[in-house]
């Protein structure tokens, strides 16, 4: 840099209002200032703004007493900071460091959840750059059970041990009823592309095998064996053997009717709309059947739907299966397969699921997200939804209510 030029940091606050910005940075383009960094929050109508500017003369002076009184024109307070060529270097060599994206989600966001996040964020020696708020501004009597809160914390650095943080994180959601995504901020977080969902008790509040049991007059044997599964406590190949020969003789009118009354988890038809306009691919892999999951991809637009296939005689299931066996092991070579089918990279995909035989599915994913998840599956995942529906992974992609309409 010139021995003639100077850098210096301003800091605005004050209230907003329009025309401010472009007020003050008229003036440092009349003196030919250089800015090299910039950036700006606004809170209830509340004005943080900090620029970081080079003259390009000695005019350093000249330029703080014109925005001094423009300051004071616009009844904003205005402080200076010199920052040296050295100082300017280092911080510009901090900024090749890891980043990552802290998503915190919840019915509301209370200062216990925030303190005890961001403690945990500066324990690991990480800086957090910029906050913001992806949900909208909650109304003073909205019922509780409808309101839903996110805001997203960009983080610089490299933790000192990143299993503990995630550890941490997972151990600080079920302790606060706060849902904490741990991301890192790269390209792939940036483009993801095909999303693969569970459907029992993850897309649909109910494990259909489970109703079809019920109208077979075997529901409590059947259910037993499925909660098992779920739990990861007996194979689910095994189970599903199991539980299907129990089925045998029901007739297959049975299933219409369930299909059509199938539960719908809250935020699943919100989420599709979404993820539809974004241009995603969407994927049910499914330990269920090919019969609900194809219900589904008709009524709500998904592309491919994976699940097992019920052999029928005589319009009677027989307690048999076609094909192979949709477990855990194929969730996630189905996973890589569409991948390589819609040409993305593995880091672009996302999984949804709730049991035990989805966590090859989570794992392999670049985002794996157990929602509303048994206790062993919520341990042994990466990120996980409990405190709303199925908008929150949305929240979890980076969306925000503002340009996605989503109410």
């Amino acid at each position: 840099m010139g021995s003639n030029s100077e850098i210096i940091l301003i800091s605005i606050s004050g209230p907003d209002k329009p025309g401010l910005t472009s007020a003050l940075t008229e003036i440092l383009a009349f003196h030919n200032a250089i800015i090299l960094d910039i950036g700006q929050a606004d809170i209830h109508h509340y004005l943080s703004l900090g620029i970081l500017f080079r003259t390009t003369e000695h005019n350093g002076g000249e330029i703080m007493k014109e925005l001094l009184f423009k300051a004071y024109e616009l009844d904003v307070n205005i402080k200076f900071k010199p920052v040296t060529d050295a100082e300017y270097m280092d911080w510009v060599g901090r900024q090749g460091k890891n980043r990552y994206i802290i998503t915190l989600l919840g019915k509301r966001l209370t200062a216990r959840q925030i303190a005890d996040v961001t403690k945990i964020i500066a324990q690991q020696e990480l800086n957090i750059d910029a906050i913001q708020r992806l949900t909208g501004r909650p109304a003073l009597d909205e019922d509780e059970e409808q309101t839903k809160s996110c805001v997203e914390l960009s983080v610089r650095g490299t933790p000192l041990d990143k299993e503990k943080m995630q550890s941490d994180f997972m151990k600080l959601s079920t302790d606060l009823e706060l849902d904490i995504s741990f991301q890192e901020d790269n390209m792939y977080r940036r483009s993801r592309r095909l999303i693969c969902f569970d459907m029992d008790s993850t897309l649909i509040q109910t494990e259909v095998i489970d109703e079809l049991a019920e109208k077979a007059g075997v529901g409590d044997k059947v259910r037993a064996i499925t909660e098992s599964a779920m739990r990861g406590e007996i194979d689910f190949s095994q189970s599903f053997k199991e539980r299907i020969a129990l089925l045998k003789g029901l007739d297959v009118n049975v299933m219409e009717d369930i299909a059509k009354n199938l539960p719908y988890t809250e935020g699943l038809e919100r989420m599709m709309r979404v993820l539809k306009k974004m241009g995603f691919k969407t994927a049910i892999l499914s330990g269920g059947f090919t019969y609900f999951g194809k219900y589904l991809k008709d009524k709500l637009g998904f592309d491919y739907v994976y699940a097992n296939e019920l052999e029928i005689q005589d319009n009677k299931l027989t307690g048999k299966y076609v094909g192979d066996i949709v477990d855990g092991k194929r969730k996630a070579e189905l996973l890589r397969l569409l991948a390589q089918v819609e040409n993305v990279d593995i880091a672009q995909t996302v999984a949804v699921g709730d049991g035990a035989n989805d966590l090859p599915m989570l794992s392999t994913a670049g985002l794996g997200i157990a929602f509303h998840a048994k206790p062993k599956v919520k341990a042994n995942a990466q990120q996980s939804i409990s405190t709303i529906g199925l908008e929150g992974v949305l929240y979890f992609l980076g969306f925000k209510d503002s340009y996605l309409n989503i109410k």
